[in-house]
């Protein structure tokens, strides 16, 4: 289990990194720089992995993999991309570490709840749940009263995640036979 949760666990610092990163840059195609930055592709494969660990290893151990995939991707992005003199970036840390717990402890404990439902049940409910409150927390801590249109912004992001949230399920699927089923 400890080369599985450690590579979970750096898979998930890495993640944060990239998101924290790609969140800096709207898309500017097709008229979208209103409503959507790369992080939002890149992020909800959080999702996948905590839920991933939680039907592997149990709520705990898909804890630990949360807590230990944020310190990675903590220590990355002040490493990589946070500018200190620039105050959005420091909001953006601040932003992305408190969105980033709530909502993946939240997946965590939602996907416990429902973990003997259909195998589609836990992972959707609380990649959508988490997705959302994600979502709310980290735009309006990072970029309200700034200028940038943050809410719209936000709904554009959360429209992306639930779309790879559902494309997750092909993953989550295919994996389900690789990992055991915890029943922790």
């Amino acid at each position: 289990m400890n080369k599985l949760f450690m590579m979970l666990s750096f898979i998930m610092g890495v993640i944060v990194l990239a998101s924290n990163y790609l969140v800096q840059f709207p898309i500017k195609y097709y008229e979208l720089e209103q409503i959507l930055t790369y992080g939002a592709f890149s992020y909800p494969i959080a999702f996948l992995i905590t839920d991933l660990a939680n039907r592997s290893y149990g709520k705990i151990i898909a804890r630990k993999v949360v807590y230990t995939g944020f310190t990675i991707g903590i220590i990355f992005t002040l490493f990589f991309s946070i500018n200190f003199a620039d105050l959005i970036s420091v909001r953006i840390a601040i932003g992305s570490g408190t969105a980033f717990l709530v909502a993946q402890l939240l997946d965590v404990q939602i996907f416990d709840q429902l973990r003997k439902k259909k195998w589609f049940v836990a992972p959707l409910t609380s990649s959508l749940i988490g997705s959302t409150i994600d979502t709310f927390l980290f735009f309006s801590i990072s970029f309200y009263a700034t200028g940038i249109p943050w809410i719209t912004l936000s709904l554009g992001d959360l429209a992306v995640k639930v779309f790879v949230a559902l494309l997750m399920l092909i993953p989550f699927r295919l994996l389900l036979g690789t990992v055991k089923d915890s029943k922790a």
